[in-house]
């Protein structure tokens, strides 16, 4: 058995195995939009605005399931691409939902499992970016939302709260993907 494997075939080993987590966290990022949209929606109107980002989450999922299924998996460039599809649209619904908007929007929990996904798949260097840009986005949609947020002390305290367990996700996500890297290694060095 051949236990020297270049850091190429690492990364290829990460995606392979990681996008079946990417997959199975949107799955549930899907389910829990939906629970949102109609428990939050008090019209039709809003329903339909609701499920549209829903339904375009499950069409890139199935795209992608299907490419797993077919033994034609997701490169480092698809997952990305995925995964800033899924943060425009959660930020789509953080931004346009009609009544509530930027902080009072509960829908930026949809960040949550996005990130931890892309974590678990990604290298700590690239998950850090990723992290680093969905910071930024949900920072920048808050303030632009409601611009006065910036005066109210409260207001910025619970955006620097969401702020802080948005990165911690993040950096965690990176530390466990590091962590596992470093078993897989010990393991195979073992068993030569």
């Amino acid at each position: 058995m051949n236990t020297i494997r270049s850091k190429a075939q690492e990364a290829s080993e990460d995606v392979y195995f990681g996008q079946v987590v990417a997959n199975w966290a949107r799955w549930f990022i899907i389910a829990a939009g939906i629970v949102l949209v109609l428990w939050t929606a008090d019209s039709t109107a809003k329903v339909i605005i609701g499920v549209l980002p829903v339904v375009g989450l499950m069409a890139l999922n199935f795209y992608l399931h299907g490419r797993h299924l077919a033994s034609k998996p997701a490169n480092t460039a698809l997952i990305t691409v995925a995964s800033l599809i899924d943060v425009a649209l959660i930020t789509g619904l953080v931004v346009l939902w009609p009544g509530a908007r930027g902080l009072n929007n509960d829908f930026f929990v949809l960040y949550f499992p996005v990130l931890l996904a892309f974590t678990f798949v990604m290298q700590p260097r690239v998950s850090l970016m990723y992290t680093g840009a969905v910071l930024a986005v949900y920072t920048a949609v808050t303030i632009l939302a409601d611009p006065g947020l910036i005066t109210g002390a409260e207001e910025i305290e619970l955006l620097v709260t969401r702020l802080i367990t948005l990165g911690a996700v993040g950096a965690l996500g990176a530390y466990f993907w590091r962590i596992q890297r470093d078993r897989r290694r010990e393991a195979i060095g073992q068993a030569a």
